[in-house]
């Protein structure tokens, strides 16, 4: 999808200990890029809490990215991450990692993603509904209904 599709982005600068013998940037690093911006993502609507302190808890149940292009060694990349679905316990988010050498805002796709979270009760816990208050914060970043039809 376009990166205009995308009302999150987070930009990183590629560093010496995330790339490999070849100066391009480790494959499970890509993971690591994603949840980078998920946290930013998290941020952006308010939910972030650093984690230590009683706030909502995610699992992270599917996670695949699919390559495209090599990032390369001291390159800024652009995180683009979106919500695109919200179910009873999971969301879905999509995500684009952008060249920046082209400009801000430039479509430039390294790689894509998809991952799938799921809320639950406590931090070993099982599933629980998400609460309304999260879904609206969500659905505010993203500006349209996120939610599946029951």
């Amino acid at each position: 999808m376009p990166r205009a599709d995308f009302a999150f982005s987070f930009p990183k600068r590629v560093r010496f200990a995330e790339v490999d013998a070849q100066a391009v940037v480790f494959n499970p690093r890509y993971l690591e890029y994603f949840d980078i911006g998920l946290v930013e993502y998290f941020r952006a609507t308010g939910l972030y809490d650093n984690g230590m302190t009683g706030g909502p808890e995610f699992h992270v149940a599917k996670a695949l990215v699919e390559f495209r292009a090599p990032i390369l060694l001291d390159e800024i990349v652009a995180i683009c991450v979106r919500c695109s679905r919200i179910g009873t316990s999971s969301m879905t988010f999509l995500f684009e990692l952008h060249g920046e050498a082209n400009g801000p805002g430039a479509d430039d796709l390294r790689a894509t993603g998809e991952e799938v979270h799921v809320h639950v009760a406590e931090v070993r816990g099982r599933p629980a509904p998400l609460p309304a208050s999260i879904i609206a914060r969500f659905e505010a970043l993203e500006g349209r209904s996120l939610r599946t039809p029951a």
